[in-house]
């Protein structure tokens, strides 16, 4: 059922999402009770290590995982629709239209046997009435837009036939062609070097502040989150432990997991020919998570509560969100 949002209403709200998938012998919880509410126009970065249920989080946005082989929790809104209760019929035409998003490797995203260009024309035509000449003029502003150089003629190029930030531009221009609220991006930095990776952020931002767009950005580095992002979630063993401004986690990180990311973080202070500190251990299995916190066996604040006893969620300052037993008892 489709309701008109309020103007308090946020435009994305997870409550209690729960994905698991049961293809293997064992069923993997790769995300677990997420609760979340993105605003109109904010931009939301997820971090974490890989496997933390960022990715998992973002494509259950978009109804993307295999039906058959996934169970999903809970409670998905965007723009007062009930994501898990959508038709076939009615994704088809939120995909794209309400929200959009930019794969990490936008070779393998794209089609390679059509040149880019057309694929955007396909998309515009798709979700709106409109005729071959109006989607392909669409498409060379979206081109321009996004910077690409040469807009005609790499209108009618293939993905091969472009370079690696040019691609990404490319799949940016794709997701942005039939003017979406939400725009979701899966380390869309990745794959790039750290020029083009500061262009692309730089241009994400931009264009958000233009178009009034929400974003989720997933990234595991929290440098290039700082860059874009209001608000940070962190997520670990597919629960967020953390949650609040970007300014606040940075300044006054709560939860040992987000702390110990942070000082594995290479800044200007760091000495030559002084190691990195890192996370020991590894994170838990999905498929047999432990009972209590599952950063217990890695976290060096841990207290034998820590292995029994769930954590629940509390604020630890105004709109900071923390989870974690010994919360109170860590500076």
């Amino acid at each position: 059922m489709t309701t008109t949002p309020t103007s308090d209403e946020p435009l994305v709200r997870l409550r209690d999402l729960g994905v698991t998938f049961t293809g293997g012998r064992k069923p993997v919880h790769a995300v677990s009770g997420v609760t979340l509410n993105i605003q109109r126009g904010e931009v939301l970065a997820l971090i974490g290590e890989s496997g933390s249920g960022k990715s998992v989080t973002l494509r259950t946005l978009l109804r993307l995982h295999p039906e058959r082989r996934t169970t999903l929790r809970g409670e998905v809104r965007v723009a007062g629709r009930d994501v898990l209760a959508m038709s076939a019929r009615e994704l088809a035409n939120y995909r794209g239209k309400v929200v959009a998003m930019i794969f990490q490797e936008p070779l393998l995203a794209l089609d390679p046997v059509y040149p880019v260009g057309a694929q955007i024309i396909e998309s515009i035509r798709r979700h709106e009435a409109v005729d071959a000449n109006t989607a392909r003029r669409r498409a060379l502003e979206l081109f321009e837009r996004v910077r690409i150089p040469s807009p005609e003629r790499r209108l009618t190029a293939y993905p091969h036939e472009m370079s690696g930030g040019m691609r990404q531009r490319a799949m940016i221009a794709l997701a942005l062609a039939c003017k979406p609220q939400v725009l979701l991006a899966d380390e869309p930095t990745t794959a790039l070097d750290a020029t083009v990776q500061i262009q692309i952020l730089l241009l994400l931002r931009e264009l958000q502040r233009e178009l009034g767009l929400s974003i989720v950005f997933v990234t595991h580095d929290i440098g290039a989150a700082v860059e874009v992002a209001d608000r940070m979630a962190v997520m670990y063993a597919g629960r967020i432990v953390e949650e609040g401004t970007a300014r606040e986690l940075i300044r006054t990180p709560r939860h040992p997991y987000t702390q110990a990311l942070l000082q594995g973080r290479a800044h200007g202070a760091m000495q030559r020919g002084v190691a990195l500190p890192t996370i020991a251990g590894s994170p838990p299995d999905l498929s047999a998570l432990p009972p209590g916190c599952a950063f217990a066996e890695r976290c060096p604040h841990v207290h034998d509560n820590c292995r029994v006893q769930m954590p629940v969620t509390e604020e630890a300052s105004p709109g900071h969100w923390v989870r974690c037993l010994r919360l109170h008892d860590i500076a």
